[in-house]
C-alpha cells in the first residue's frame, strides 16, 4: 500500500501541470480543475491494477482523454459527426502536411508551436472535438500517431487519417480567417481577417 501510495505521489507530482494543460485545451481552463481532479482519482483507484501494456503517460492521458470527452459529451452542445464518421472506415490516406504535401507536417506544427498559437489555438477551439483531441495531442502535446493509436484506442491508420483530416480542416479555416505574411525576422506571422470565428461544424 505504502508503495502505491507513493508512485501516486510521484505520477501526482509530475502529471497535473501536463493533465491540466492538456484538460484546458480540451474543454477549457474554467473546468479543468475538475476534470483534472477526475483524473486522479481515478488514477488512485486504478493504479493497483496497471500492468505496464503500455506506457505511464499513454495509460495516465488516456484517463484524461476520457474524462474530458466525458464532460464534453454531458454539455448540451453537440457536435455534427457527420464529417467524421467516416474516418473509421477509410484508409490508406497517407499522412501528408497539408499546406505542403510533404511527408512529415512540418509547416502547420510550427505555426501551431509559434508566435501565432494563440489565433491558431482560438482555431482549434472551434474544431469537431474529434478533430481537435488528435491535434492537441499530436500537434501541441507532441505524441507520436502510435501513442495517440494507444491513447484513442484506435489503429495507427485510423489515428494517421483522423490527424491528416484534421490538419487539412485546420488549414482551410486558417486559410478562411486569416491572412499570413513573413514578418521582419522572415518569420511566419498572421493577421485575423475577421473579428469573430463562426464555424461551421
Amino acid at each position: 500500500m505504502h508503495a502505491d501510495v507513493d508512485a501516486f505521489q510521484q505520477i501526482h507530482s509530475e502529471y497535473r501541470p501536463k493533465i491540466f494543460r492538456y484538460c484546458s485545451r480540451l474543454v477549457g481552463e474554467s473546468e479543468a480543475d475538475d476534470i483534472v481532479q477526475e483524473v486522479f482519482i481515478r488514477i488512485d483507484r486504478a493504479l493497483h491494477s496497471f500492468r505496464g501494456e503500455s506506457s505511464l503517460s499513454t495509460w495516465i492521458y488516456r484517463i484524461a482523454t476520457n474524462a474530458a470527452l466525458d464532460r464534453l459529451k454531458s454539455r448540451a452542445s453537440r457536435e455534427d459527426a457527420a464529417g467524421d464518421g467516416a474516418d473509421d472506415e477509410e484508409s490508406g490516406t497517407e499522412d501528408r502536411d497539408a499546406w505542403t504535401g510533404e511527408k512529415k507536417p512540418s509547416l502547420e506544427t510550427s505555426l501551431i508551436r509559434e508566435e501565432m498559437s494563440d489565433c491558431i489555438r482560438n482555431i482549434i477551439d472551434h474544431l469537431s472535438t474529434n478533430y481537435r483531441t488528435v491535434l492537441i495531442l499530436s500537434d501541441l502535446e507532441g505524441f507520436t500517431n502510435h501513442e495517440i493509436a494507444g491513447i484513442l484506442g484506435m489503429t495507427l491508420d485510423t489515428v494517421k487519417i483522423r490527424i491528416h483530416r484534421a490538419r487539412t480542416r485546420l488549414k482551410q479555416e486558417l486559410e478562411k480567417h486569416c491572412t499570413f505574411y513573413r514578418d521582419e525576422r522572415n518569420e511566419l506571422a498572421c493577421d485575423r481577417k475577421t473579428p469573430s470565428l463562426q464555424f461551421l461544424k
